[in-house]
């Protein structure tokens, strides 16, 4: 079977998209800062499913966690589609740039971009061993558009994405794909902008655009789900 590591993993899009993944019969090693969440995630998965889920709790700027996620996928087969998922507001609730401390933009790079690159790196001779080893970063709207208090998250999404871009240069055996999932109904976005309780979509609405990647495999490239969701590229 094939094997996903996707970090940011116990709820939200991560959870969205392993639910999915394990309803097709992927093995899963997933990631999340917070132990109990983590782990009900993952036994709820093996129970539903009959797949093997391993959960493995952590910070993915701890670069000895970031080799556990991967040693956790070497022993599950390998790893076939690494899925960068965690992100850091740098700021919660999200702040104007007169206001945004150094310390937050960061911390927004580091779990962003640092951690996510680090993660690739380590995962790198298992993609290619792959044969068809894809990577998905998980982008945002505020990495191509200029939203009031978004300047320090979008600016790391931004470079989250040209990262991507130059890495599916670099490797042309693998699919790296940024996807910019559009509005959702999440915790992190809750938390950047705890005034607004508009209705917003549910995370798994956005999941189908994911599956058309992995499917379809198209270029490497920026994608949008909303795009994806519609049958456009």
């Amino acid at each position: 079977m094939p094997v996903a590591i996707i970090t940011g993993a116990s709820k939200g899009l991560g959870r969205a998209l392993a639910e999915a993944l394990a309803a097709r019969g992927w093995d899963l090693v997933l990631d999340a800062r917070t132990p109990e969440v983590l782990e009900e995630t993952a036994s709820a998965l093996r129970d539903a499913h009959g797949t093997r889920v391993t959960a493995v709790p952590g910070d993915v700027t701890d670069a000895g966690h970031r080799a556990a996620l991967v040693a956790a996928a070497w022993r599950l087969g390998g790893v076939d589609l690494l899925v960068s998922n965690a992100s850091a507001l740098g700021a919660e609730p999200l702040l104007r740039l007169d206001a945004l401390p150094p310390a937050g933009l960061r911390q927004a790079l580091e779990v962003n971009v640092v951690a996510a690159l680090g993660l690739v790196q380590e995962a790198l001779p298992l993609l290619r061993a792959a044969g068809t080893g894809a990577v998905i970063t998980v982008s945002s709207d505020a990495a191509a558009e200029a939203y009031e208090t978004w300047g320090g998250y979008g600016a790391s999404k931004a470079a989250l994405d040209h990262l991507a871009a130059v890495l599916g240069e670099e490797e042309p055996g693998l699919r790296v794909w940024a996807v910019d999932p559009g509005d959702m109904a999440t915790d992190l976005y809750a938390a950047a902008v705890p005034d607004d309780d508009g209705p917003r979509p549910a995370p798994a609405s956005v999941v189908p655009a994911f599956l058309r990647l992995l499917d379809e495999r198209p270029a490497s490239g920026r994608y949008g789900a909303p795009a994806l969701l519609e049958g456009r590229r």
